[in-house]
């Protein structure tokens, strides 16, 4: 048996998502057994983007609207710029995140992903990592920013950049075969 048999994972992401940061959890959450479902404010396929120009599309298996928190086991937020920058402006994207945090599910961010946490009020009093051209923006939300390839605070789970891929997936997967988080406030 696997070590994710029996978990269902959410990825969220939309158009502008940094491709690896999709590609390789999504693939290495499946290989562990998990069930990983992309879900995107939009139905069809959403665009990545790889090193300096976009990336290739990816199928959307279910919409904000089609999803719920309780159905699953984590929720995992892919960095880029773009692909944060214009979830945090999507009043369903922050309360299905927010809905995660709130059920101690495992929510897990890179890169630019923890834009999400700041806008979310997950970022506060949590010990965080990001891409470092975000770090004041978490610094100034009340986080606890650290320099490492991943940092984990009861089932939150940060990690900085790309090549950080392979330790921030074992940390997820390690998350969730923990269960639920108590999280008091921070």
């Amino acid at each position: 048996m696997s070590a994710l048999t029996g978990k269902r994972i959410l990825i969220l992401a939309t158009h502008g998502f940094e491709q690896s940061e999709l590609d390789v959890p999504h693939a290495a959450l499946q290989k562990a057994g998990a069930t990983v479902d992309i879900v995107s404010p939009e139905a069809g396929e959403i665009k990545g983007w790889q090193n300096k120009d976009w990336g290739r599309s990816v199928a959307v298996d279910r919409t904000l609207d089609q999803v719920r928190a309780e159905d699953y086991d984590a929720i995992v937020l892919p960095g880029g710029q773009m692909n944060p920058d214009t979830l945090r402006g999507n009043d369903k994207a922050l309360g299905l995140i927010k809905s995660f945090f709130d059920q101690g599910k495992v929510v897990a961010a890179v890169c630019h992903g923890p834009w999400l946490l700041i806008d979310t009020g997950i970022a506060k009093g949590r010990k965080v990592t990001s891409y470092k051209t975000i770090k004041q923006d978490l610094i100034n939300a009340g986080a606890s920013w650290q320099d490492a390839e991943v940092v984990t605070d009861k089932g939150i789970v940060t990690s900085r950049k790309p090549d950080d891929l392979p330790a921030f997936v074992a940390k997820i997967i390690e998350e969730v075969q923990e269960g639920r988080h108590d999280r008091k406030a921070a």
